[in-house]
């Protein structure tokens, strides 16, 4: 199973968070499964980060080193996701987590997020 996870999500897999549920935790480390991060969270991460506001505890770099370790998979946003943005509709405004949605329905792949309003876009997205 493709699972792409939100920011949160992987923050928290990395960090072993006990904000992450043992079910996704069981889900992420199934050998089933196939993890995801988008180049749209390292983004996230970035900018948050260089604004010193204290809601991201990492930088990129060591998010990036963390997923790799981590052995998960890179997905880039595609010029199909970007169109795919504009046919969302306006439940959510942030433009991290529209890029996120639009990737897990193109794709198609299944999103894990904590962000209710993230998860009325789809049934197979997974709200934690």
């Amino acid at each position: 199973m493709n699972l792409l996870l939100d920011t949160h999500v992987a923050l928290w897999a990395i960090t072993d968070s006990p904000k992450l549920p043992k079910k996704i935790r069981e889900m992420i480390a199934s050998p089933r499964s196939t993890i995801w991060i988008s180049a749209a969270t390292l983004w996230e991460i970035a900018i948050k980060h260089s604004l010193g506001r204290g809601d991201m505890p990492v930088s990129s770099q060591d998010a990036l080193r963390y997923f790799r370790e981590s052995s998960y998979r890179f997905l880039a946003i595609e010029p199909e996701h970007v169109v795919a943005v504009e046919d969302l509709s306006a439940h959510h405004a942030d433009p991290f987590d529209r890029i996120l949605i639009a990737q897990a329905l193109v794709e198609p792949m299944r999103l894990i997020t904590h962000d209710a309003v993230v998860a009325r876009y789809s049934d197979s997205i997974i709200k934690i």
